[in-house]
Order: structure tokens, then sequence, then C-alpha cells
């Protein structure tokens, strides 16, 4: 099948590739890699025999908004655009009523895999019509990872792919899996710090690794922070500052609409932002109103610190 990715970074660049070592057609278009084969959307349009796929993979916002819009543009009936960046599902609404008006299909699709995914596959998570999601089925059956085999050795069915529901389905799909992935992350993080701040423990990776079989807390998430962790047992080469993409804002965001209690995912996204501060204002006014009714002792910000320009 021939397809063409606009986007080749390191997301869209191996999803290009494990496409075509699988047999399929890429043409690949990207503003500044040196890996495209043409040079602008309009090449790519006209390097694609119709009816064209196109898969989007460039960072979400405006980015992928104006990238959309001119394929909506460029594009005739009968096309169809797949949108796999980390986007809110609400901007995937705009742009199938964009896309129907014209006669376009409009699949967004939810990617967990990243740099892992060439060799792995990537786990998708897709909305859009039942038509246009068979259309472009093949590509999905490459990227995703290969499916695991009952007991008679058939394949079993859903593992790696879904087609969860009308345009939109995908990223709010993609959006909470990523909410329970800051929550993990944040459990994981703060086991490690409990474990390197005792004595008692002489082998915190020691301790970590061996949590990785057998044990109910055992996941990829942990292989890599083991991974981690080999090459720098104690984190210090690492300053303890973690962003934040959108999609633990948007999870929340979601639980608070439709009344959905999530105090975990919450407490983790809000561990993000202290992450940011060298010095917590809201820890600043504890300590002073400690001071101010108890008469606790405070910390004076050292000389060096406060002759800092603002």
């Amino acid at each position: 099948m021939q397809l063409g990715m606009v986007g080749l970074g390191k997301m869209g660049g191996n999803m290009a590739e494990r496409l075509r070592r699988a047999g399929h057609e890429v043409v690949g278009y990207d503003r500044s890699s040196p890996k495209r084969d043409v040079d602008s959307l309009p090449g790519l349009v006209e390097a694609l025999s119709a009816p064209r796929v196109v898969w989007v993979m460039v960072p979400s916002g405006e980015p992928t908004r104006a990238t959309v819009k001119e394929l909506s543009e460029l594009l005739s009936p009968g096309d169809v655009v797949i949108e796999g960046g980390n986007s809110k599902y609400t901007d995937d609404q705009v742009h199938d009523v964009l896309f129907r008006e014209k006669g376009l299909g409009y699949i967004d699709a939810g990617v967990s895999g990243g740099v892992w995914g060439l060799e792995n596959g990537y786990a998708l998570m897709v909305g859009g019509s039942t038509d246009d999601v068979a259309k472009v089925q093949p590509i999905f059956d490459a990227l995703k990872p290969p499916a695991p085999q009952d007991e008679s050795g058939q394949e079993m069915p859903g593992a790696g792919f879904v087609h969860a529901g009308p345009v939109g389905a995908g990223h709010f799909s993609k959006m909470v899996h990523n909410g329970i992935e800051y929550a993990m992350m944040q459990a994981y993080g703060e086991g490690y710090e409990l474990l390197a701040a005792v004595d008692l423990i002489e082998d915190v990776p020691g301790v970590v690794a061996s949590w990785t079989q057998g044990t109910v807390i055992r996941s990829w998430l942990l292989d890599l922070l083991v991974r981690a962790l080999d090459e720098d047992p104690t984190l210090e080469k690492i300053r303890g500052y973690a962003e934040d993409s959108g999609e633990g804002r948007w999870t929340v965001e979601q639980a608070i609409e439709n009344a959905v209690p999530m105090p975990t995912i919450a407490a983790s996204l809000f561990a993000r932002f202290s992450s940011r501060q060298d010095d917590s204002p809201t820890m600043k006014a504890v300590a002073a109103l400690r001071n101010q009714f108890g008469g606790h002792a405070v910390q004076a910000v050292r000389a060096q610190e406060a002759e800092k320009p603002a």
C-alpha cells in the first residue's frame, strides 16, 4: 500500500521505516529532514496515486492544525488523512467537519511506542468511520506489534490496536493512556526516592531490577527505569524537572467535566508542576505561616541567592 508521511522525526521516521520493511511504499516529507523524498506538501500529494492516504506526524497544536488545513485544500474526494500526533480530541472533531464537507476521510490515531516502536511495533488507538479505517487497515496492521498467540497457536485479537469509536475517540483514548502513564511514573519515582533515602538499602538499582520478574508491579516502564539506573545508578546526571505534553492536563479536565474522581492522576500532574520550582512559593507561605502562629524557625535565603537578579 502507498502512504504519504508528513513528519520524519523520531516517531514519524521510524514509522516510515517499519512500513517500508513490511513492503509498503512510503513517500516522506519533512520541512528539515534530509530523509525527505519530496520538498513540499503539494509535491507529496502529487507523488501519491489516488485515492491517497497521508499520515500526519508533526508536533501537536498549531503545526498540526496548519498541516491538516493545507492538506484539506490539496487532496481530492476519497483521500484519507490519518492524524497521529498528540492532539486534543476536540481538534479532531473540528477537522472532521472540514474534511467531510470536501468529501475527504479523517482518522485520528493515538500512537504509543516511542523510540522502541520501530522494532517492537506501535500500540494504536484510532477514531474514524468504519469505512475509512478499513481503507487503511493494512497500514495499521504493519505498525502494530505482533499479535500474541493462544495455546493453539492462533493469533489473539485486539492486542496493540483498537478502533475505539468515531473521530476523536483515538486521541481521547491516548489522552487517558498518558494520564495513567503519568501516575505510574510518579509511583515508580516515589518508590525509588524512598529506597535511596534510607541507609538500610545498599543496592537501590538491584532492588528495582528485582521487581521486574514475578511481581505485580512489573511493566515496561519499570524495565526502562532499570535501564536508566544501569546507566546512572544515582540519577545524578539528570535534573529533577519534568515537562508535561498536555495529555495529563486534558485527562484531568475531562475528569472534572464528567465528575470522575482521578486523585492519583491529578496528583502526578501537579507533581510535575512542582518539579519546575527551584524554591516553591507555596512552601514559602507555609513556612511563614508556621513561624507566625507557632514561632517555628524559618530558613533565611542565603546571601548569594538573595543577590540573584530577578
